[in-house]
């Protein structure tokens, strides 16, 4: 496809009026702070026209990092009562103020595609100090979120995933205990349309679940080892796998070999483990409860990362095609969060059917690695006709186009400049 010279100019500048100065917030009014994952993308889209402010954009983010390595999910840089829960519900103690958990690892993948894009200099400060920023974070998901030593990465909040109302928490949530939890003020429902945000109920379990953290002074090993939601995410394994393989070309690069040797370990460790994921009746790769070891069974768009993060079988990836090519069939624009007909989809809502641009860049970049191109190109073709038809949305309803969520959406306007709109 050729470039759209509007659509270009309106996605820069969602970016120049969603930058507050060293960070871009996701969208005005919804997410009024600086996200985690949010700013990885965010950053592909800044370097295709101002790579200065792109760097800018991670190395605020890390700004944020805690003293174990942990990159937080959410960084408070300034006061806004629009959003709960804000700094106080939190109330990390950190400087600045920072929520208690993470988000996908997809900052190494993202600081080394800035890197070889700007000649790969194993001498560039900027990505030495971010290289350090990364190892200390995946470090972190090692030391305390891989309770089976399997090299899979587990979640103690569902917000963790990014996926947040996925179908795939539901009966792990359901054992969430919701009776402290007291009256509190939504106000995401405020910005956009309730049907398109996750239940009443289901928010009563994510604040639960953030009062446990705080009950016990956010010590990660008290959350990850008796925490109220333990769930292997194939989301964050798989992307934590792939961040692990770019880190290591980083730590090559340098000549920093113990690095690179703890590094292949982990990569070693992860593809074994990797298995336990596979769901052979739904032919796919599926998030598992850490707790019951009990697979969600679900088929979603993280399903997909398998090639992104370069694992399966010759028969587990024929599987995977085979259900992408029946996901095709049944709706009009790929790549759906959840499998239509699958338990509590919703075409509107959220993480239960919805598409998410920064997800299928992923999906697509790992089936174009892996040899898939025709599936490649059909993901980014449909993801450029959702732009084109309904604006840079958080999301976008597979069936009808229509988009979902915030609008004038940051990451969104990154995928047009970086990937979808090329």
């Amino acid at each position: 496809m050729s470039r759209n010279p509007e659509l270009d100019v309106r996605a820069r500048d969602i970016l120049i009026r969603n930058d507050r100065g060293g960070y871009t917030v996701p969208t005005h009014g919804l997410y009024p702070f600086q996200w985690n994952w949010d700013s990885a993308f965010v950053a592909l889209g800044f370097a295709e026209f101002d790579r200065e402010r792109a760097w800018a954009e991670i190395e605020t983010l890390v700004s944020g990092q805690w003293e174990d390595g942990m990159i937080p999910h959410i960084i408070f840089h300034q006061k806004d009562e629009g959003y709960f829960p804000g700094a106080d519900v939190w109330n990390t103690g950190r400087t600045p103020p920072t929520s208690g958990i993470t988000q996908p690892p997809v900052l190494a993948t993202v600081l080394r595609e800035l890197w070889e894009a700007e000649g790969a200099d194993p001498a560039c400060p900027r990505m030495q100090r971010l290289y350090r920023a990364c190892l200390a974070s995946h470090r972190w998901f090692h030391t305390y979120r891989d309770p089976l030593g399997n090299g899979l990465a587990m979640v103690t909040h569902n917000w963790e995933t990014g996926r947040d109302n996925s179908s795939e928490w539901d009966d792990a949530l359901a054992r969430v205990d919701t009776s402290g939890v007291g009256p509190y003020q939504r106000r995401d429902t405020g910005h956009v349309d309730a049907a398109m945000r996750p239940k009443q109920e289901e928010y009563d379990r994510y604040v639960a679940i953030l009062h446990f953290g705080r009950e016990c002074g956010w010590n990660h090993r008290t959350i990850a080892d008796h925490g109220p939601f333990r769930m292997v995410d194939v989301g964050i394994s798989m992307e934590l796998l792939r961040a692990n393989r770019d880190l290591l070309a980083l730590a090559e690069a340098q000549g920093d070999h113990a690095v690179a040797d703890e590094l292949r370990a982990r990569i070693a460790l992860s593809e074994r483990g990797m298995d336990w994921l596979w769901n052979e009746e739904a032919g796919a790769y599926c998030s598992r409860d850490a707790t019951t070891g009990q697979s969600s069974g679900l088929v979603t768009n993280a399903s997909f990362l398998a090639f992104y993060a370069g694992v399966g079988t010759a028969h587990q990836r024929a599987r995977l095609i085979a259900a992408l090519e029946r996901i095709a069939g049944n709706t009009q624009y790929l790549l759906p969060s959840l499998e239509a007909g699958s338990r509590a989809y919703d075409h509107r809502r959220y993480w239960r059917g919805p598409v998410w641009l920064v997800v299928s860049y992923m999906v697509a970049q790992g089936l174009a690695e892996q040899g898939h191109t025709d599936w490649a190109t059909r993901i980014r073709d449909d993801s450029a006709r959702l732009i084109e038809t309904s604006g840079f949305y958080e999301s976008f309803s597979p069936e009808t186009g229509e988009g979902s969520g915030g609008p004038d959406f940051s990451w969104t306007a990154a995928m047009w400049l970086a990937w979808c709109g090329q």
